[in-house]
């Protein structure tokens, strides 16, 4: 037995899945989590019949959950009841009455692509080769490394490769989808995942470009239950190799003794181990969890950073089936780069909630009868909006900010036009919203950004937040903040790089094989 321990803070699912694999390894490890119930962003809300997720609502990169599981000893078809999407996705663009579905398979892709513009299908068809060749080159070299080897940027591949990924990293993503497209509804289908990396497709290098292979050529998935059942897949798993779980127990302070991190303050309980892991807001653990001496990231340095977007989030509980929508749907204005100079750049030096907006909607209850009453529908509704608190912060059934509240009825009314649903305000039984303001008091989370630090060239890759403290020995990061980024499927590979870091395993691609127990840490000091 390797007879180490581990303290984790936090837990969502960087939090989470860190600690599993600790443990799988033979760590003793236990978790705090500052909430009441697990998730973090990924946090479920039940209410009279209905489940709601409160963040995220996209399986995508499903290699990275399998990659996580496998490492697990286990695999996704085992833990989780997946379904891929047909259509994967509706989009509708202002003004034009038109409900574009996203077929589950490309022929079909390039289809709908070619019946809006001619020579659009062979177009999105080298869109995608090039998107496939730079996930690959990204799985392979940049994303499961803590780039402690330099040799990685020298292997035969990447050099060969160097002038086009140069390319990729100087420019927009926004102007690169316009050298394969010209509509702009198909750009805006090719640029949207942008959003989900935190960034405008305007600053976004077109690197991220890959994610249109995700989406399009590995498919978009379902997890029956909505996606928390994944959070409670890794905690069941968590828990199976002895991981302790304390949640409503917010840490106070990061203990330390010299260059060390030691443990954890909760409460008037200390709890001391070999290895600390902090999973929290990146922002919050530097500047509230660590004396100044002690911080490599203090609060100079996120003054000159970018958050990403925070989000209204409205959750509706709506009586009567709704057929204009499909499980994911996405609403698209006209004016996008207005749009995204409201959320990105706070433009008219005043943040608000765009109105028009573009937007996302999830309408689960299309695949998954669980997750809402026998005639009714379950929808969660995301507006990107600027990471400002000021915005306001919402509450349950109306217990909002007033002129939150009000913003969010006129999303509703967008919605409801767009959609043609002129019935939606009344038949609304269940409603919450969540703004900037709650993601500041109840997740602790930078600027109240949704999403974390902003995917833009200068915060992608190397240049992001390293995983570990520069300061004191023995104390790990991972989480949306630091390397590799943004999203669930970069947390589950965040866990991984930690793990990494203790066994000082220099790989830069996934480890292969499902963990055993070490013998010897080699990365604790």
């Amino acid at each position: 037995m390797s007879n180490k321990t581990a303290v984790v803070v936090g837990g969502g699912i960087a939090g989470l899945a860190s600690a599993a694999l600790l443990a799988k390894a033979g760590m003793k490890v236990q978790l705090f989590e500052a909430n009441a119930t697990l998730g973090g962003r990924a946090d479920v809300w039940e209410k009279d019949g209905f489940r709601f997720d409160m963040g995220p609502s996209w399986y995508l990169m499903p290699d990275a959950f399998e990659q996580f599981f496998k490492l697990m000893g286990t695999s996704a078809k085992e833990q989780l009841d997946l379904v891929r999407l047909n259509p994967a996705y509706q989009t509708r663009n202002e003004g034009l009455g038109d409900a574009l579905l996203m077929p589950d398979n490309v022929e079909g892709i390039k289809e709908l692509f070619e019946s809006i513009e001619a020579g659009a299908g062979e177009g999105l068809q080298r869109y995608l080769d090039s998107a496939e060749d730079a996930y690959d080159l990204s799985i392979k070299h940049f994303l499961y490394t803590n780039f402690q080897d330099a040799r990685s940027f020298v292997q035969p591949e990447v050099i060969a490769k160097l002038g086009r990924f140069m390319k990729l990293l100087l420019k927009p993503l926004y102007s690169f989808s316009g050298e394969y497209v010209k509509d702009d509804r198909l750009k805006k289908m090719l640029n949207f995942p942008a959003v989900f990396l935190g960034a405008s497709p305007y600053d976004t290098p077109s690197m991220y470009h890959l994610m249109t292979h995700v989406d399009m050529n590995q498919g978009v998935f379902y997890p029956q239950g909505g996606l928390h059942s994944v959070i409670e897949a890794i905690a069941r798993l968590a828990k199976q190799y002895g991981v302790e779980i304390h949640t409503s127990s917010p840490v106070t302070k990061i203990l330390t003794d010299g260059n060390k991190a030691v443990g954890l303050q909760v409460g008037s309980s200390e709890y001391l181990a070999d290895v600390v892991v902090a999973s929290a807001d990146l922002h919050h653990v530097e500047t509230k969890l660590l004396e100044k001496k002690h911080q490599t990231y203090p609060q100079k340095f996120w003054d000159k950073k970018i958050p990403g977007p925070s989000a209204m989030l409205i959750y509706l509980g709506v009586k009567g089936k709704i057929d204009q929508l499909d499980h994911h749907t996405l609403l698209y204005t006209k004016d996008w780069s207005t749009n995204f100079s409201q959320v990105f750049r706070k433009a008219d030096g005043k943040s608000h909630v765009p109105s028009p907006a573009s937007l996302y909607i999830c309408n689960p209850s299309k695949s998954d009868a669980s997750v809402a009453p026998d005639g009714h529908e379950n929808l969660f509704v995301l507006v990107p909006i600027a990471p400002d608190p000021v915005i306001g912060r919402g509450g349950i059934e109306r217990s909002g900010d007033e002129d939150f509240e009000a913003a969010a009825d006129k999303i509703i009314d967008q919605i409801a036009e767009w959609c043609d649903i002129p019935d939606l305000h009344e038949r609304i039984v269940v409603r919450r919203t969540m703004g900037p303001g709650n993601f500041e008091s109840e997740l602790n989370a930078w600027s109240g950004t949704a999403l974390g630090m902003a995917h833009t060239l200068t915060q992608s890759a190397f240049f992001r937040p390293k995983n570990f403290s520069k300061k004191l020995k023995n104390l790990f990061y991972t989480g949306h903040n630091t390397i590799p980024g943004i999203g669930l499927p970069m947390c589950l590979i965040g866990a991984e790089l930690v793990y990494k870091h203790l066994t000082n395993d220099r790989s830069s691609g996934p480890i292969q094989k499902e963990l055993t127990e070490v013998q010897r840490w080699k990365g604790i000091s």
